[in-house]
């Protein structure tokens, strides 16, 4: 069976991951999150020094696999691949950049948002149209990046921005053509591998618990009890 994902590996630890389900959008099925979960793992302790994410084709990620979640007997099995994948990227050990060469949707949109740097192409678009089908998007990371104001508006509208709005939020922090995109973020991630590899660790270890909050503690709120409520149909904590 063909992988979901792809994967390169440069002589300088500088890897690639890219979805590769273009005929889906690239959207995340549970054997992509599988897939992904196992190689952030693969690589955590490897001579891998920074990863950059990108989409194949024309979008980024078009979000979760919406086929999957019409499938009941697949409920538990969507939510546990999907709590795996999602504190695989967030504890990553090593920086991430993405590459954000299309719309990035739903899920899309928080894959780019737990990475640690984010570049789009001027075809990118973001936003979080799963509010619209009943499903409330993850914001306690979004709100670190963009502030508290702009990310509650954007989890409540899903309203859809281009790549100009997310440069001007702080969303990203470059916005290029589309054919110079992947090496604009080579060129990012080469320059973040010029500082020693301990160094680069310890930051991200930083980066990652300096928040007011625990990424835990919103997850457990914002994907556990979104799951149980709305797919599994468990009563949350009055």
């Amino acid at each position: 069976m063909s992988r979901e994902i792809e994967t390169q590996v440069a002589d300088d630890g500088v890897a690639t991951l890219t979805l590769a389900r273009s005929e889906r959008r690239n959207a995340l099925s549970i054997k992509m999150r599988d897939e992904i979960t196992q190689q952030l793992a693969d690589w955590a302790d490897s001579a891998v020094r920074v990863v950059v994410l990108t989409g194949s084709g024309p979008t980024f990620c078009a979000g979760f696999d919406l086929n999957e979640f019409g499938q009941t007997e697949l409920a538990q099995q969507i939510k546990d691949s999907s709590r795996r994948y999602h504190l695989a990227v967030w504890h990553f050990p090593k920086p991430l950049v993405a590459a954000v060469n299309g719309p990035a949707m739903g899920g899309g949109m928080d894959l780019t948002v737990l990475c640690d740097c984010r570049i789009a192409s001027t075809a990118a678009v973001f936003g979080h149209p799963e509010i619209k089908f009943g499903a409330p998007p993850l914001f306690t990371p979004l709100q670190w990046i963009v502030g508290l104001g702009v990310a509650r508006e954007l989890c409540l509208t899903g309203r859809r921005m281009d790549a100009a709005e997310a440069l001007r939020i702080g969303l990203v922090t470059r916005v290029t053509e589309p054919e110079e995109l992947l090496g604009g973020a080579l060129t990012m991630a080469r320059s973040i591998i010029e500082a020693p590899q301990a160094a680069l660790e310890t930051a991200k270890r930083y980066l990652i618990g300096s928040a007011s909050a625990t990424f835990e503690d919103a997850f457990a709120v914002e994907h556990d009890q979104v799951f149980d409520e709305f797919l599994l149909g468990r009563p949350g904590p009055s």
